[in-house]
């Protein structure tokens, strides 16, 4: 088993996100690694081909929600005991920043939530798929239940 110096924890803030959680604090405890923490801010506005984008953020509304992720992640680092500095909210897409933070801070561990979807969810793809094949570093998706 590899022994890890830096992991980095994708939350998501789902209901099963304390799970993941508890899981990247457990490797980090048996690793005497770093733990670090993200939070992706997904920007993607409502749009129709033919039209263009029909409701965009404005900057308001894009300030709200990422104070209230700042302050969700702040929270959860707490908990996690994570120093204020290994902390990031971004906007953009999940399974890119996710990637490019991890690779900017010298990650080697990313561990983030799976559902497993299957049928047309699994062909859409998800953030943990995305993850894994655009990381440069180990992965853990975690598995969580669906409900």
């Amino acid at each position: 088993m590899a022994h890890y110096k830096h992991i980095l924890l994708a939350a998501d803030f789902s209901d099963h996100g304390h799970h993941v959680a508890n899981k990247a604090k457990e490797l980090a405890v048996a690793n005497q690694a770093q733990l670090s923490i993200v939070h992706i801010v997904d920007n993607l506005p409502i749009t129709d081909a033919t039209y263009g984008p029909i409701i965009p953020f404005d900057g308001d509304l894009s300030e709200q929600i990422m104070e209230a992720a700042r302050k969700r992640i702040s929270t959860l680092a707490e908990k996690l005991d994570i120093v204020e500095d290994k902390q990031w909210v971004e906007v953009g897409s999940p399974k890119f920043e996710i990637v490019r933070i991890a690779d900017e801070n010298e990650i080697d561990l990313i561990v983030v939530g799976s559902h497993g979807r299957h049928g047309l969810a699994l062909l859409l793809g998800s953030t943990a798929n995305g993850v894994l094949h655009n990381a440069h570093c180990d992965v853990l998706a975690v598995r969580l239940k669906n409900d």
